[in-house]
């Protein structure tokens, strides 16, 4: 979640660090060496997926979230290689996957999101699937 007046862009990095790469419970050296690798990370160019209003179960008539979906392609792999994900905060658990249109996600982040990934970045996704994607 964003912090009271805090950039999208800082959250981004601010949630990736805690929530996949257990910053928390690291060191200040360790975190110095992980702000670097986070901000080659998100210093390279991305997608823009999505920004504003989402389904969500926990919406109602005055409080609904509202979300910003960014893509970051790691072609190479080369910037996170050599720096393990740890699920930290309250994650429970963090892995690398493949897009796939079988991803078990929250609300309708993989009928959104992951779908507009996987089209805009010119990967597969499930003609059933593909239909809800573009809304129709």
């Amino acid at each position: 979640m964003v912090d009271p007046g805090e950039k999208i862009s800082a959250t981004l990095k601010r949630e990736f660090s805690e929530q996949a790469l257990d910053s928390l419970q690291k060191s200040r050296a360790e975190k110095r060496e992980l702000e670097e690798q986070v901000h080659k990370l998100f210093s390279q160019e991305h997608l823009g997926i999505c920004k504003g209003y989402v389904d969500d179960p926990r919406n109602t008539d005055n409080v609904w979230m509202e979300t910003e979906a960014v893509n970051y392609q790691g072609e190479t792999g080369e910037i996170m290689d050599n720096q393990p994900l740890e699920a930290g905060d309250d994650a429970g658990k963090v892995k690398w996957v493949d897009i796939s249109d079988r991803l078990k996600l929250c609300a309708s982040h993989s009928q959104s999101f992951i779908c507009l990934v996987a089209e805009k970045q010119d990967g597969r996704w499930s003609k059933d699937t593909e239909a809800d994607c573009r809304g129709s």
